[in-house]
């Protein structure tokens, strides 16, 4: 029996020693937490001083180089590639030829068409030998009717006849100016089977080679053949969120990243902003809605493939250590558009902005208030009247005064990566709370004690 009782005991307390160290890892987690602990203790923080800054807000995209004026080139007529007198990566200035194409057919119609014309010319003298004919004839016929030497009906007969053939003379005449157009047409288009550089460039996205056949731009779209770009001034085209393009305006300076040329960064101002969205996974969660945006590349770059003489360029990044760039097409590019300058403004690290619920403090007023009333009018039967308070959200920095952490509302204005401007709550100079981010955003409170945190020390 006393075994029995002896085993029956030292279960007991394992038992109750477990019971007891869950409690107390319990509550040292909930302490550590804040949930119970001394309202006193002091909260561990990291601070700084607010101080003047000047603040670029920015808008970040990314994006492809491509050149701003580039041209397609399409044959105006169909047949085959007798002669490609370019290559891909060539320069060609305005009027060089590019490509013949076989022109026999074109020719062919031209001769018939010439003949066609002398026809109708040699037709039209015909005519108008017959016109003077029936001229005569109606000059005769009327001296003889005028002295009732003929019937009316032989007049009228021969005054038809010449009105016919003036109308036959007038039919030859159209039909001549039609064969004139046509032969004009027929030799434009064989003047279009040579085409030439419509500006100087360089050949970019050559797509044919000589005896290939390519279609004329009769009914659709041509053969696209090459391209004629000018790569000495180039463009980065991006896609700017809706939310950031109303920011972004004409003629803002950019700083673009080029992946081919890293650690490096070049100037760009914007030139063009879209009025229509580009649209993607419409009717979805996933919808995005971007606008696209061009920034012209304003480093100098690409130099000798303007077709000149180029005189030396004298620019911070062309140097015997950073050359200039030479940029193509397709090329990845990030671009940050800097819309918004604040010079010499009060400023403080993005971390140390929070928001609070201005409604809790009222919400606890006005029970303090009803929880008074009620005992004053403890004879009163009638049930509190519940209110249910709306939220009152404000950003909120936390400044230090005699050792506690007030609770400051303030306006903010622009921002970039690391800070932010406070157009109205803070002066210069004062001692901010600027972590850690779980004491900002959930633990401290106004007036609340704190203890500043030694340098070195890491954020929780």
């Amino acid at each position: 029996m006393s075994t029995k009782s002896n085993k029956s005991s030292n279960k007991s307390l394992i038992y109750t020693s477990v019971v007891l160290i869950s409690i107390m890892v319990l509550l040292f987690a909930l302490k550590q937490f804040g949930v119970i602990g001394e309202s006193n203790s002091e909260i561990e923080v990291k601070t700084t001083y607010t101080k003047y800054a000047t603040i670029t807000q920015k808008v970040s995209a990314s994006g492809n180089i491509q050149p701003e004026v580039e041209v397609i080139i399409r044959p105006d007529v169909s047949g085959e590639i007798i002669e490609l007198a370019v290559q891909e990566g060539d320069f060609v200035r305005e009027g060089d030829l590019l490509v013949r194409i076989k022109p026999d057919i074109y020719q062919a119609r031209i001769d018939n068409l010439n003949a066609a014309l002398l026809t109708q010319k040699a037709r039209m003298e015909q005519t108008r030998a017959a016109l003077i004919q029936a001229e005569a004839t109606y000059i005769r016929d009327k001296e003889l009717f005028d002295k009732e030497l003929i019937s009316e009906l032989q007049f009228i007969q021969s005054t038809s006849n010449w009105e016919s053939q003036k109308a036959n003379l007038k039919a030859s005449e159209y039909q001549i100016e039609s064969a004139q157009a046509q032969l004009r047409q027929a030799q434009e288009e064989l003047e279009q089977t040579v085409i030439r550089a419509p500006q100087n460039g360089t050949v970019t996205g050559l797509t044919v080679e000589a005896g290939e056949r390519v279609l004329g731009n009769a009914q659709m779209a041509g053969t696209e053949m090459m391209r004629v770009s000018l790569l000495d001034r180039m463009e980065v085209e991006v896609d700017v969120n809706e939310n950031d393009i109303v920011n972004v305006s004409i003629s803002d300076t950019a700083r673009i990243e080029v992946d081919a040329y890293p650690n490096r960064l070049f100037n760009g101002v914007v030139t063009e902003i879209a009025n229509s969205a580009r649209v993607s996974g419409a009717g979805t969660n996933e919808q995005i809605t971007n606008y696209k945006v061009k920034v012209r590349i304003v480093t100098p770059h690409n130099l000798g493939q303007g077709g000149g003489q180029l005189e030396a360029v004298i620019a911070e990044e062309v140097t015997e250590l950073l050359p200039a760039p030479n940029f193509k097409p397709g090329m990845s590019a990030s671009v940050d558009i800097e819309t918004d300058t604040a010079i010499d403004v009060v400023s403080v690290p993005i971390q140390a902005v929070t928001v609070r619920d201005f409604s809790l403090d009222k919400a606890t007023e006005s029970n303090t208030i009803e929880s008074n009333e009620g005992e004053l009018n403890e004879s009163d039967p009638s049930p509190v009247s519940l209110k249910i308070q709306e939220q009152d959200i404000r950003k909120v920095v936390f400044v230090i005064e005699n050792g506690m952490a007030v609770r400051k509302e303030v306006e903010t204005g622009i921002s970039d990566n690391a800070n932010i401007q406070i157009s109205q709550g803070l002066d210069v100079g004062q001692e901010i709370v600027v972590g850690s981010y779980r004491i900002l955003s959930r633990t401290l409170k106004n007036n609340d004690k704190i203890m500043i945190a030694k340098e070195g020390d890491s954020d929780e």
